[in-house]
């Protein structure tokens, strides 16, 4: 049998069922790589009393012969924008600082209730505002893929830490959220599996907020088929969301079940052309055009499409985005929760708390987004950005009347260095060029690892539904996974570990 951590969360399923190791062995497995690759800063908080116990609960179960499903026993990552009651909870910010939530997510809930074994809380860029996983408070995460010519890589953002400890294997699966990408391009860099789901298939109730009209809960895998039995397990209506959709979960593993030998006759594939952008990698555009090539293999029907408004995404969703995180973040001002820095009156306590609670990335949109909501800049900006949604939303229902799919790439190229781009913020906002435009149309959208780029490094293709099709999706991301036989050995051990740097997580280590 394959080293402990580098099952798949549906092989070391079966496994535990029949018993051939147990939970708490699979979960210290984990908890021991987590420890030895600390320099990576894939985690925030690591939790290994909490991880063993629950493992040692999902042993009593299987020995009672009443496992809980496919996620029984399974060591996971939770994203740190995910409330845990009685653990850390930081969303990468020190203005979090100290903040124990006395409450649960609903995802993570879900995932417990599963039997999943929650062995720490991953790192992200702060309250998740960012394409690489460099704006965390706790410092960068380091892609277990590298380093590349001396220089460490990143893993993409905001789920930068979720993915990394995939693709490290310090977990069997993790959770992420998705608000422009940042799922979907962490998995790309990463060389794992990611799924955003349709916007409302999963609660958002326990999630910290940074674009209400946006986040979206999701799972990270190495597998397509690790990625439908995680969201089985996230997905379904809960009433403390309001904007929860009352629609009913299939059973995403069961419909893939035999899939490796099914074809995609009568499924019709879209392509559009408006994701051809100027300067794009020729590497990129060429794995594109395999993807085709092994759709068509597998018996689809590809077709052009267009999306005329896809040009104006990104600035539609960086004013958008901007805007519903500088309402939701207001709510970070010393007096209820996490850092306090005392003034002379209550407004200087106030400045005090947010100038030094927030970093850089944070002030940069919350003042972009006040900007943007304020009094004579309202109509000129904000509700035209809801226009032009409305019209990118548009063009989506429009290319689905012709089309069950659409194939894209994931992300413009592949990861980059850690301080690359950290002086030009608008070159960073444009790592996420081919994945706003799913986001803003509240869609599923999943990304694969395809190939590897010409330094070695992964690349993804991304697959875009109608909403709430996310089954149609995960059967074509099968199809591709199938034809690209992409390593799931992935990045060495050693890649993962020796990286020398200082071990910011080991102060935390045991919380919870």
């Amino acid at each position: 049998m394959a080293a402990l951590t580098d099952l798949t969360i549906a092989e070391a399923g079966r496994e535990l069922v029949k018993r051939s190791f147990s939970a708490r062995e699979l979960a210290q497995a984990h908890l021991d790589a987590m420890a030895a690759a600390r320099g990576l800063n894939a985690f925030i908080t690591e939790t290994p009393e909490l991880a063993l116990q629950r493992a040692d609960a999902a042993d009593a179960r299987f020995a009672a012969g009443e496992p809980l499903g496919p996620l029984d026993g399974i060591p996971i990552a939770v994203k740190d924008l995910f409330c845990t009651e009685g653990v850390l909870t930081t969303a990468g910010s020190h203005i979090l600082d100290g903040f124990v939530p006395p409450y649960e997510s609903t995802v993570s809930a879900k995932l417990r209730q599963a039997g999943a074994v929650m062995v720490g809380k991953a790192n992200l860029d702060e309250f998740a505002m960012g394409s690489a996983n460099i704006t965390s408070h706790y410092g960068p995460v380091k892609n277990p893929w590298g380093p590349r010519d001396g220089r460490d890589l990143v893993p993409g953002g905001s789920s930068g830490g979720s993915a990394a400890a995939v693709a490290a294997r310090l977990a069997l699966g993790a959770t992420g959220t998705d608000t422009g990408g940042s799922i979907r391009q962490p998995a790309s860099f990463c060389g794992i599996v990611g799924l955003k789901p349709t916007y409302g298939r999963c609660s958002r109730y326990g999630i910290i907020a940074f674009a209400s009209s946006l986040d979206q809960a999701g799972p990270m895998t190495r597998t397509v088929e690790d990625a439908a039995i995680m969201l089985g397990a996230m997905a379904g209506h809960d009433a403390r969301d309001s904007t929860s959709a009352p629609v009913a979960v299939p059973d995403y593993a069961a419909a893939l079940d035999g899939s490796l030998n099914t074809s995609l006759n009568g499924l019709r594939v879209g392509i559009p052309a408006e994701y051809r952008i100027d300067g794009m990698a020729a590497e990129i555009g060429a794995l594109w055009d395999k993807g085709v090539a092994w759709l068509e293999a597998a018996g689809a029907e590809v077709k052009a499409v267009s999306l005329p408004h896809t040009r104006h995404a990104l600035a539609t969703y960086y004013i958008i985005a901007p805007a519903e995180a500088s309402s939701n973040l207001a709510r970070y001002d010393g007096v209820r929760y996490g850092l306090r820095v005392d003034g002379a009156t209550l407004d200087e306590m106030y400045m005090k708390t947010r100038g030094e609670g927030f970093g850089t990335e944070v002030r940069r949109r919350v003042l972009i987004g006040t900007y943007v909501l304020s009094a004579g800049y309202y109509d000129a900006y904000y509700l035209k950005a809801q226009k032009v949604r409305a019209l990118i939303a548009a063009d989506f229902r429009e290319a689905f009347q012709a089309v069950d799919v659409i194939l894209t790439p994931t992300a413009p190229s592949d990861a980059f260095a850690i301080g690359e781009r950290m002086d030009d913020p608008v070159t960073m906002y444009l790592n996420d060029v081919f994945t706003v435009p799913t986001s803003l149309a509240g869609l599923p959208g999943i990304s694969v690892p395809a190939g590897l780029s010409a330094r070695g490094l992964p690349l993804g293709l991304q697959l875009i539904g109608r909403p709430f099709d996310e089954l149609t999706v995960l059967k074509a991301a099968r199809a591709i996974e199938n034809a690209a036989g992409f390593p799931l050995g992935g990045p060495s051990r050693a890649g993962a570990t020796a990286t020398g740097a200082p071990d910011p997580a080991s102060a935390r280590a045991g919380q919870g």
